[in-house]
C-alpha cells in the first residue's frame, strides 16, 4: 500500500503539459529534431549531386573512350589502306619488270 501511495505522489508531483519547463523541453526537441532533418535533406541534396557529377563524369568518360576508338579505328583504317595500295603498286612494277624481261626476251629471237 505504500508503494501505491508513493508512486501516486510521483505521478502528482511530475510536471504538467502546461508547465513551462516541459514546454520549453518541448520546444527544444523540436528544434532538434528540425535541425536533424535539415542535415538529412542536406546530405540527401549533396548525396544527389555527387550521383549527378558522376554520372556527367562517366559519360564524359564514355564519349572521349568512344571517340578514341573511333579515330584508332579510322587510323588502322588508313594504314591498311596504304598498305593495300602499296601493294597493288608493287604488284604492277613487278609485272612491268616482267612484261620488259618477256619483250626483250622477244626482241632477241
Amino acid at each position: 500500500m505504500e508503494a501505491k501511495k508513493k508512486l501516486l505522489e510521483k505521478m502528482k508531483a511530475a510536471p504538467k503539459a502546461d508547465d513551462p519547463e516541459v514546454i520549453a523541453k518541448r520546444a527544444e526537441r523540436a528544434a532538434v529534431a528540425k535541425a536533424r532533418e535539415e542535415r538529412q535533406a542536406e546530405r540527401a541534396r549533396a548525396k544527389l549531386e555527387e550521383q549527378e557529377r558522376k554520372a556527367a563524369q562517366d559519360a564524359a568518360d564514355a564519349a572521349a573512350a568512344y571517340e578514341a576508338e573511333h579515330a584508332e579505328a579510322i587510323a588502322r583504317e588508313a594504314e591498311e589502306a596504304a598498305r593495300a595500295e602499296r601493294a597493288v603498286a608493287d604488284m604492277a612494277a613487278m609485272k612491268e619488270k616482267r612484261d620488259q624481261r618477256y619483250a626483250a626476251r622477244k626482241a632477241r629471237r
